[in-house]
């Protein structure tokens, strides 16, 4: 069982009501075509009963590690995402998540969050140079491309 899986039955027997909650854990597979969450993924939100079910406010954050995409150099930076969600008992698909009983799961939010929010190319935060060839010195021919220079256009 998941740390992000919270007990909501005192916020839905008083509708009105909120309550805190930070909570952290480790969630496997998180990563996008660049960019990979290491660490936990923490969750920093106010729960609200409000009519239609669980309103959850907050931030999401983890820390996430990618190549740079100019220098290939590893970099890590920590990520932060502003969440407003809901959570009711008919999820309405793509839109909302599920209330299940008298618990809501928060990983799907955090992974759904986190994924969308990861960089595409990543980059050092300074300018940077390019990554010379492996093996090669930037001046020289490529000898993969030897062929093409003895034709005669």
């Amino acid at each position: 069982m998941t740390r992000l899986r919270i007990d909501v039955a005192d916020l839905l027997a008083h509708p009105g009501t909120r309550r805190e909650i930070s909570v952290s854990d480790e969630l496997e597979g998180l990563a996008g075509t660049s960019a990979t969450i290491v660490g936990p993924v923490t969750v920093d939100a106010t729960l609200e009963r409000i009519p239609e079910g669980i309103l959850v406010r907050g931030d999401v954050g983890a820390r996430w590690r990618a190549d740079c995409s100019i220098c290939l150099r590893e970099i890590e930076r920590d990520q932060s995402v502003h969440v407003d969600e809901l959570f009711e008992s008919d999820p309405v698909e793509g839109e909302t998540y599920p209330l299940e009983g008298h618990e809501i799961d928060l990983e799907q939010l955090a992974r759904d969050s986190l994924l969308l929010e990861l960089p595409l190319a990543p980059h050092c935060e300074e300018p940077c140079e390019p990554a010379p060839p492996v093996g090669e010195q930037r001046d020289e021919n490529d000898p993969r491309w030897a062929a093409l220079a003895e034709l005669e256009l």
